[in-house]
């Protein structure tokens, strides 16, 4: 169980590697709480997604219960990362890292909520307008 531990962190820890070569390589040289904050946020995204479709087929809201397994998922998946880095010394355990990934995932959905919400909202006044046009 330990080897598969290790594995996974040392996979995690090449693809940041990878990431933080890209950054510099494309002249952007954000620093790791900025990266935290927006890989996190777009894994998080991907999770309220998934979560989001596989629940729709379950529940009547399940934006609500997307929104809070992804929480969950992702607070579990910033410390393991931070508990990883810090057991096998492959970066440094901060828990300002944890407090970005949060951060970005909650910043992405938001967003997420915002664009949908406005999305929703230009559909049902279009859908109400042709209603009336029909009642006529």
């Amino acid at each position: 169980m330990s080897e598969l531990i290790y594995s996974i962190v040392m996979w995690t820890a090449r693809i940041h590697d990878e990431i933080m070569g890209m950054n510099d390589g494309w002249g952007y040289y954000n620093n790791d709480k900025k990266l935290h904050f927006i890989v996190m946020g777009i894994i998080g995204m991907i999770v309220v997604l998934a979560a989001y479709f596989i629940f729709k087929l379950l529940q009547n809201h399940p934006l609500v219960i997307a929104f809070i397994y992804a929480f969950t998922v992702m607070i579990v998946l910033t410390f393991a990362i931070e508990i990883g880095q810090g057991f096998y010394g492959t970066g440094n355990m901060e828990m300002e890292d944890v407090v970005a990934g949060m951060g970005g995932f909650l910043f992405f959905f938001v967003i997420f909520a915002l664009v949908r919400g406005i999305f929703l909202l230009i559909f049902n006044l279009l859908r109400g307008n042709d209603r009336k046009k029909r009642k006529k």
